[in-house]
């Protein structure tokens, strides 16, 4: 071996030893304190996103709950930053029962069932508070819940990570200048049908693609939540925000519903217990933790927008196909009954 190849792979391995570091660090704080390796039943749940964002954290406040109240029969094996796959492929091997659960954007929740896109409609469910209600109102979480049952799988809960706006590289305060703007959206239907109905330019890019996309330039813009675009780094490159407020962003947690059957009656109790009860107190989380990342976003030196009351109504009356489209999806009845009961 020649001195300069000895050098050269010597220089390999240090450039890889920082990003091995790195992706081992991004979970370390969240190892359970605990061996699993006796638990009776295994919970794999996935999810693309980072845990410190609340609505993906609860993934672990629900597994040392669990682990706690199973006396260790039960370990939830939660893997977020995207460890199991894109959402696509992960919401394939949930219907299929390769995995057994997954906190899934609302956005992609879609895909499974068309009834799940009934959050991510235009100011339908835009608000913490509506958020709230719409979970506490019987009439519109039941069907919600049981709609992908024909796939195989249940709704147990929801999380979130905050109101949607747009994240850009230059100012957008108004439509006008949002027009010159290429979004990305998720992989989802609603949101192509929505983006298009607005006629905002867009691209639909799967998550781990996003960051390489904005840097280059393939996109300047990005639909999405403060949370999220400032904990995932995305305001280092988008350093404008316009509160366009028009979604809550969701997490959905699935469950493979023949596997949450199978489980002995005791150990599905606690399991639906705990998941109710600590995706209730994260949904208030989610409210602090909005207030603290747009007042972090701000002391960095992002930019803020609010989108005025009559340019959001200009954004409900462009979305008149996109309700009319849904309707057919969802259910007439229901997204009229969802509409009413979440009004101001």
């Amino acid at each position: 071996m020649t001195r300069l190849t000895t050098a050269l792979l010597t220089l390999l391995c240090l450039l890889c030893l920082p990003l091995t570091a790195v992706a081992n660090d991004a979970l370390a704080r969240w190892q359970p304190n605990f061996d699993p390796s006796g638990a009776e039943y295994t919970y794999l749940v996935s999810n693309v996103s980072h845990p410190g964002i609340e609505g993906v954290g609860v993934g672990f406040r629900i597994r040392d709950r669990v682990w706690q109240e199973s006396g260790g029969r039960l370990y939830v094996d939660f893997r977020p930053l995207s460890q199991l796959g894109g959402e696509k492929d992960v919401l394939n091997k949930l219907k299929m029962g390769a995995i057994q659960g997954m906190l899934c954007s609302s956005v992609a929740a879609a895909n499974l069932a068309p009834l799940l896109g009934i959050v991510n409609l235009p100011f339908v469910v835009d608000s913490f508070d509506k958020l709230d209600r719409f979970r506490a109102t019987p009439e519109l979480f039941e069907p919600f819940s049981n709609c992908a049952l024909p796939a195989g799988v249940r709704v147990l809960d929801i999380t979130g990570y905050g109101p949607y706006g747009w994240a850009t590289t230059t100012p957008v305060r108004t439509l006008e200048e949002a027009a010159s703007v290429r979004f990305r959206i998720a992989e989802a239907p609603v949101n192509a049908d929505i983006y298009k109905a607005w006629g905002l330019k867009f691209t639909a890019l799967p998550w781990p693609d996003v960051p390489q996309a904005l840097q280059t330039g393939v996109i300047n813009g990005l639909d999405h939540s403060p949370i999220v675009c400032n904990i995932t780094k995305k305001f280092d490159v988008a350093r404008h925000f316009t509160e366009v407020n028009y979604a809550q962003g969701l997490f959905v947690h699935l469950v493979n519903e023949r596997w949450l059957q199978r489980l002995p009656e005791d150990l599905r109790a606690i399991l639906l217990r705990v998941v109710a009860e600590e995706s209730a107190d994260t949904r208030q989380r989610t409210r602090i933790q909005y207030d603290e990342q747009v007042a972090a976003a701000k002391a960095a030196g992002v930019q803020f927008y609010p989108l005025s009351a009559a340019q959001q109504q200009t954004l409900v009356e462009l979305a008149a196909p996109v309700y009319k489209r849904w309707e057919e999806r969802i259910g007439a009845d229901y997204l009229a009954k969802a509409r009413q009961l979440l009004a101001p």
